[in-house]
């Protein structure tokens, strides 16, 4: 396989840093940094994303009150500056390092490529983030009531992957209303009984 050149950017990716944004130059200069590293410049979930011989390591995005490089194996770095951050309680692997203006991208980027350097490593050890099984998350009382309440149901869940029984219950505890998580347990009880998984 041949060394990705360092710098090289992808076209498909350019539109992310033309689009008007608040964040536009902070993007520019996230490349930049990312770029001067062995990581592959790709498109995933909308947003550039830097593999490593096609493991995702680290992306560029931003939200409403700031921009952030994601570090998907985050959990595992050892962050002595302590700058890393859990974007939701349940995110289990990904960390974020955030920005809120471009002056911070410049003063952190010596921080940053360190961190970057890190995630390689990572990476390139085969190192794997240590997920909860699905028994350690607290399920809605929602889903336990309709588990016990369908025939075969309470099974069928049992009977899934660790991986997919983990999104539905992430999924269905996401809401802060009991009608929206019950809604969304009815929306994929048949599903479940199928065998299948949230996106499935």
């Amino acid at each position: 396989m041949p060394k990705p050149v360092m710098g090289r950017t992808n076209p498909k990716v350019d539109f992310f840093f033309e689009k008007a944004s608040p964040w536009q130059e902070s993007f520019r200069a996230l490349r930049q940094i990312i770029l001067d590293t062995p990581l592959t410049e790709d498109l995933k979930w909308g947003v550039p994303c830097y593999t490593l011989e096609g493991k995702n390591v680290v992306l560029i995005h931003g939200f409403k009150d700031y921009c952030a490089v994601l570090f998907h194996k985050g959990a595992l770095l050892k962050d002595p500056q302590g700058v890393l951050i859990t974007q939701t309680e349940n995110v289990q692997a990904a960390r974020q390092i955030r920005f809120t203006a471009l002056r911070e991208i410049h003063g952190m980027e010596s921080l940053l490529k360190a961190y970057i350097r890190e995630a390689i490593e990572v990476e390139a050890s085969g190192q794997k983030v240590a997920y909860k099984k699905p028994s350690e998350f607290a399920l809605p009382e929602e889903l336990i009531a309709k588990l016990e309440n369908v025939p075969g149901l309470q099974d069928a869940f049992e009977s899934l992957t660790p991986g997919r029984q983990r999104a539905y219950i992430l999924y269905f505890s996401a809401p802060k209303q009991s009608k929206t998580r019950t809604s969304r347990i009815e929306t994929y009880t048949q599903a479940i009984l199928q065998g299948k998984g949230l996106d499935d």
